[in-house]
């Protein structure tokens, strides 16, 4: 096996694990959940090392990889709603933001052009807060590590993360459209 293979395989791992975080979380096997969360994790910062450390980078890693990510937190989201442990809102907010940025990335893509998509800061302080949140859920219901207050300010950091993340995205992306529109009809 060539290793520049291994990012990608440990993303198919990562992959792998949804099902099960989702099962033992859905069964109220927060335990389970929380472990594997956490390998999930793991397998997240080791495919990501390897693949900078000795450029095993590909185009099929760097589109799967951001996904897998996306599919784990979104799975956990849904569920960690349906059983009552976050609230409706926030599950919408996180969901309506992910569908603005993917549609707006598609919509530069087909009416603008090619673009390089990369996480501003804000997305990445957003994600890492979602990922806090969760850990810290799954760690409560598991050990009964935090209070309700810490969950909730988590809860209204997430909120806000979230919200201002999608504005700047449109903001950013909606102004760099216009910018090439005007340039695209100044040259016609």
């Amino acid at each position: 096996m060539n290793p520049a293979y291994l990012p990608n395989i440990i993303t198919v791992f990562r992959l792998l694990l949804v099902g099960p975080i989702v099962f033992g979380l859905l069964t109220e096997n927060y335990k389970l959940a929380f472990f594997l969360f956490l390998l999930a994790g793991l397998t997240d910062a080791v495919d990501g090392y390897l693949a900078r450390r000795f450029q095993w980078i590909s185009r099929w890693g760097a589109m799967v990889d951001p996904l897998a990510d996306k599919l784990l937190m979104v799975s956990s989201y849904l569920a960690l709603t349906y059983l009552g442990d976050l609230p409706v809102w926030l599950l919408a907010l996180v969901l309506t933001r992910d569908v603005v940025i993917v549609t707006g990335g598609m919509c530069y893509h087909f009416l603008i052009g090619q673009y390089d998509f990369k996480p501003s800061l804000l997305s990445k302080a957003n994600t890492f807060c979602q990922i806090i949140l969760a850990i810290i859920l799954l760690s409560h219901y598991s050990y009964g590590c935090f209070n309700n207050h810490w969950i909730n300010f988590l809860i209204y950091l997430v909120f806000f993360t979230t919200a201002s993340s999608m504005v700047h995205y449109i903001w950013v992306w909606g102004w760099r459209a216009f910018s090439q529109k005007g340039e695209h009809c100044d040259r016609h």
